[in-house]
């Protein structure tokens, strides 16, 4: 299973778009709420979480996904679960996946140095040793980053790629018409 956490204050674009195309391409992925199950995103829009923080298990994980907002990153590294599952996916070799504002959380656990990586422009200086990509998604390895909301459906098709293969994420790409 891949878990997206959602903190409040999320970004909904972020969130919605790549966990949408995920689920097209038969991917199965649990919005995971850290603070209950209903989660306020940065626009004020509720989002009903799958299941809570303390309910994740990390004996089923395959990956993680972050999405961005600053409040919704401000949330997840405010709370010691949340970060511990960012660490158990990268310390197993898992997919480890943030959009925006959402890699700079990986930084923080030095998960993108010396590895290719964007986020939002601005918070650059925030990437650690990170090889900066001006991209809007890049994969390197069982990384993934995106870089804005206006990147959200590219970070979800890279994220098809990296766990199910170019052909599944072109697959996708084709149903919703990208051109």
């Amino acid at each position: 299973m891949y878990y997206m956490l959602l903190g409040t204050g999320f970004e909904e674009t972020e969130a919605v778009a790549p966990l949408d195309l995920l689920r097209r391409a038969g991917i199965k992925v649990a919005t995971v709420g850290l603070n209950g199950k209903t989660i306020v995103g940065s626009h004020g829009i509720p989002i009903t979480a799958d299941l809570t923080i303390e309910e994740l298990d990390l004996t089923s994980m395959e990956g993680v996904i972050l999405p961005g907002g600053l409040r919704g990153v401000a949330s997840i590294r405010a709370s010691r679960l949340a970060m511990d599952a960012i660490s158990f996916a990268w310390e197993n070799h898992l997919l480890t996946a943030a959009i925006c504002a959402g890699p700079t959380v990986l930084a923080d656990l030095g998960i993108p140095d010396g590895r290719k990586a964007t986020c939002y422009p601005g918070c650059e200086e925030n990437m650690g040793k990170a090889i900066m990509v001006e991209k809007a998604a890049v994969i390197d390895g069982n990384l993934v980053t995106g870089t804005s909301a206006g990147c959200a459906v590219p970070f979800g098709l890279a994220l098809i790629t990296a766990i199910s293969g170019q052909e599944a994420a072109d697959q996708v790409a084709n149903a919703i018409v990208i051109r």
